[in-house]
């Protein structure tokens, strides 16, 4: 999982977490998935969601920023248990994450793409959704634990989170309010990824650590772009620029990982 990079690659890289920095900083969401999934597309899927794993922790560390004091002590306590059960299922997620042969984790990532596609537009509805948007189950601890665990497992593996967007999304918080909380669970849970990923050996040597904390500088950069766009950009441009984005990259990595590309 060792990085060769050319000059050209580099460039690459670093205009692709730019670019997915701006999508979250004016969304709430999609640095990691549209980040890694991009990336994965270049590089040997394992290494791309390790890479990851710093620029994630950077970009929500930026956007934690949003909320104040007492909305952090209140968001904290109220999604607790949310975070705490997607951290465990996290470490597991990564655990099995260096297990995986190429081919077949890069098919699998460009379907976790396309099914969130899918999922946003309603064509294939999340198992949790549906009771999540029963506040009074939203609420329970063992709605959050569920979700939690089960997200994940998935973000560990891949670094999309998916149902803990959806999930946060259906706790009617204003715009402003969700993209801090994303922001709040993914911190927690990217700063134990950091320390797992070494623990672990998924990082293979200190060149991915230099490359993955100077990856930080223009995925920070593009969220600082994307939240002064934030109010000027309708909800549609939105999603139509996240699901785009994602709809051209699945398939560019299912393609790929069937040999056809």
């Amino acid at each position: 999982m060792a990085l060769a990079l050319s000059a050209g690659s580099v460039a690459v890289i670093g205009l692709v977490v730019a670019v997915a920095g701006a999508v979250n900083g004016v969304a709430g969401f999609g640095f990691a998935v549209v980040g890694t999934m991009a990336l994965a597309t270049v590089l040997d899927p394992a290494a791309a969601v390790v890479f990851m794993i710093i620029p994630i922790l950077a970009v929500n560390l930026a956007l934690v920023g949003d909320l104040s004091g007492e909305e952090l002590r209140s968001c904290g306590n109220r999604f607790a248990p949310l975070l705490v059960a997607a951290l465990v299922g996290t470490i597991v997620g990564m655990a099995l994450l260096d297990r995986l042969p190429e081919a077949p984790l890069r098919i699998f990532l460009g379907l976790v793409s396309l099914a969130f596609v899918a999922t946003a537009q309603q064509v294939l509805p999340l198992p949790t959704l549906s009771r999540a948007k029963d506040r009074c189950f939203v609420e329970t601890p063992l709605a959050m634990g569920a979700v939690g665990v089960i997200s994940g497992l998935l973000f560990g593996a891949t670094n999309v989170g998916v149902q803990i967007v959806a999930f946060v999304r259906s706790c009617d918080l204003s715009h402003g309010l969700f993209v801090g909380v994303i922001a709040l669970v993914f911190v927690g849970i990217n700063g134990l990824r950091v320390g797992a990923a070494g623990v672990l050996g998924l990082y293979p040597d200190a060149w991915l650590v230099a490359a993955s904390l100077a990856a930080a500088i223009p995925a920070v950069g593009g969220v600082t772009v994307g939240k002064r766009l934030r109010d000027r950009v309708s909800e549609r441009l939105r999603r139509i620029t996240v699901l785009g984005l994602l709809t051209v990259i699945g398939l560019r990595l299912v393609l790929g990982g069937a040999g056809v590309l």
